[in-house]
């Protein structure tokens, strides 16, 4: 063996070694890079905690609610025309436009009267003309009597004469009713507003021609209005025409009052709904066509130690409905039994409430429906700010 030969192997001997001895180090730097990231990742989750503001959550407890049926639907005014256009020809005027107010009987527009014009006089000339006949008829009638009784002429003669006169004088009187038709045709040339009210919409413009029947204007009167609410048959079952009923119409902040002015008798093919009218009187801001969602009081609950909460903090994108409760800060899924809805007898109460059966005990702060969805077993706590006692003390004591 040569000396360069055995520098060779001494450094393989080397390089075998070092790979042997790095080899054994992988584990324990795997173990120190994992301790040193447990740290990093339980900080990380304690810092992801949900803060809660007081107005996120209500508490569950006993209220007074009175049981209510809620519905939705459109307003619409009772009274209602369409100005309709009674004979054909050009319009020569329409003046009022959306929004404008009109009495009834006002003039509002007129046709092209020309063509009505003539056939009025075309017609007062006929009726001169019948009028011409009928004397001669009745003057040759005349005078036929005057020669039967003298013997002249024979009988059959005067009855001749006599029906002679009986077609001039029918004549006569189908030409004057051609007349008042002719008349008739050149009032409705003038167009008048069937009803009071404001011009909702206006169809047609002038020049135009239009045919009988044409719609020109819709008027409406906002006076009194009216909603349809379709109602399940077993809450329909125990509504009564002059219940009272609070509407809550787009635009306006405050409830309006209504009442049911009728029930309709029969029940809708298909959805099995009953259609109840309710009345409300005109008020600014109410227009035809809003959407309105209603609630009619039916009876008060007797038992006031029924847990409630808003209906909006119910969930319901589940199989069953469910709410959050804040317990020992986290939030827990629990779900519930729902009871009957209705408003609660209490100050700042707007929306709607709902009975909690089953599911949860009173006292239990749960979250409003605002704050959206929130993932079961979640982290919570309570915002550094002014806590309301009953809220601080039913979280601290869970």
């Amino acid at each position: 063996m040569t000396r360069r030969t055995g520098l060779l192997l001494f450094a393989v001997l080397v390089a075998l070694l070092a790979g042997a001895f790095a080899w054994r180090q992988v584990p324990s730097r795997r173990a120190a890079t994992v301790a040193a990231s447990a740290p990093a990742a339980s900080a990380g989750s304690a810092a992801a905690v949900l803060e809660l503001a007081p107005g996120d959550l209500v508490e569950v407890r006993g209220r007074p609610l009175t049981r209510a049926v809620t519905f939705t639907g459109s307003l619409k005014p009772v009274q209602s025309a369409v100005l309709k256009a009674k004979v054909a020809g050009e319009l020569l005027a329409l003046t009022p436009r959306e929004g404008d107010s009109v009495r009834a009987g006002e003039l509002v527009g007129r046709i092209d009267p020309t063509e009505f014009d003539w056939r009025l006089k075309q017609a007062e000339q006929q009726v001169a003309a019948a009028r011409a006949q009928r004397d001669i008829t009745l003057r040759q009638l005349q005078n036929n009597r005057a020669l039967v009784e003298q013997g002249f002429i024979s009988p059959t003669a005067l009855d001749t004469a006599l029906a002679n006169d009986n077609a001039a004088q029918a004549n006569l009187a189908a030409v004057q009713a051609a007349v008042e038709l002719a008349r008739k045709a050149q009032a409705d040339a003038l167009l008048r507003a069937p009803i009071s009210g404001q011009v909702a919409q206006r169809l047609a413009q002038p020049g135009e021609r239009v045919a009988v029947d044409a719609r020109l204007l819709e008027i409406v009167d906002l006076s009194r209005l009216e909603l349809e609410a379709a109602l399940p048959p077993d809450e329909a079952a125990v509504l009564a025409p002059g219940a009272s009923a609070r509407l809550w119409v787009e635009g306006r902040a405050e409830p309006v009052a209504a009442t049911v002015v009728r029930i309709n008798p029969s029940a809708q093919a298909g959805t099995r709904a009953v259609l109840a009218y309710l009345g409300l009187r005109g008020a600014p801001g109410l227009r035809a066509g809003l959407f309105a969602r209603g609630e009619i009081a039916l009876a008060r609950a007797a038992a006031a130690s029924v847990p409630s909460v808003p209906v909006s903090a119910v969930r319901v994108d589940a199989s069953r409905p469910y709410v959050i409760a804040f317990e020992n800060g986290r939030v827990q899924h629990r779900r519930v039994l729902l009871g009957a809805r209705g408003t609660a007898d209490e100050p700042g109460a707007t929306e709607p409430y709902v009975e909690l059966r089953e599911g949860i005990a009173a006292g239990t702060p749960v979250l409003r429906g605002s704050l959206g969805l929130v993932a079961d077993g979640a982290a919570a706590r309570l915002a550094a700010m002014a806590v309301p006692r009953a809220l601080a003390a039913s979280a601290a004591s869970r």
